[in-house]
């Protein structure tokens, strides 16, 4: 890993300011974008050091805060470890907030976060990278799907109701999309039941998206939030190897 810096950033939108970090290596020099949503959590310091983490294998890392209608970050008061089981509480005020996020919304945003990255002096002339955490693997695959010619390579992990039945359910971007995929997901989420992985994978074959999805056996959704009572060191480092694989290809 190289040094890494890290900045807080304000980015305009149609609907107000979002709060985002960025975090590049400390050379300053031009790398490959990626753009990092949040889980339902929100921007918080786990997830800004998961940025710094790919700022340290060499990518411009943005993080938006995706609740900026609600507030700066932090949105929500969370403990330093979250325990959502001793907590039932901190879900009576995430749920109306997460819920607020449309699909409608949350793709009249991505231009902005996209706008932001490929903007800024420390990012590289191109398409850029998505990866996204539970609430955020479906605002990566809305992104993909209606900005294909923005993004190269879309990830998602933990990722919940990807294949619903719902008319603007993620997976029916799949027609749109033509960046590469790569989706882990969790074995034990009652948020993605194997008929919504079976729909998923069938929507992406048939719209002729090179893709790889794969159950993490085992893991909980949340796996890879480390300041979580859902945190899998195992299938936490595979996603890692999975995503730095798949930006590897992809720059």
């Amino acid at each position: 890993m190289t040094s890494v810096q890290g900045t807080a950033v304000d980015i305009p939108t149609e609907d107000g300011i979002s709060d985002a970090y960025l975090a590049r290596p400390g050379d300053g020099l031009p790398r490959p974008g990626v753009l990092l949503y949040q889980d339902a959590y929100g921007l918080r310091p786990h997830l800004k050091s998961m940025a710094d983490r790919l700022a340290g294998a060499g990518y411009t890392v943005l993080v938006p805060n995706v609740f900026y209608r609600h507030g700066r970050a932090p949105v929500f008061e969370l403990p330093d470890f979250i325990d959502t089981a001793a907590r039932p509480q901190l879900w009576d005020a995430i749920g109306p907030v997460l819920q607020s996020l449309t699909p409608e919304l949350a793709t009249r945003d991505a231009p902005a976060y996209l706008r932001a990255l490929s903007d800024r002096p420390e990012t590289a002339d191109g398409p850029v990278a998505v990866t996204g955490y539970c609430m955020g693997a479906r605002l990566a695959l809305f992104t993909a799907g209606a900005y294909p010619d923005r993004v190269a390579a879309a990830a998602g992990f933990h990722g919940g109701r990807l294949a619903t039945d719902a008319p603007d359910s993620p997976h029916l971007a799949a027609e749109h999309i033509t960046a590469e995929l790569y989706f882990g997901h969790a074995d034990d989420d009652p948020s993605l039941p194997t008929e919504q992985i079976d729909r998923f994978d069938a929507a992406l074959t048939a719209a002729g998206v090179r893709h790889r999805c794969e159950v993490y056996g085992g893991a909980h959704h949340g796996f890879t939030q480390a300041d979580t009572s859902e945190y899998d060191r195992v299938a936490d480092e595979r996603h890692w190897a999975a995503l730095l694989d798949l930006l590897k290809r992809t720059f």
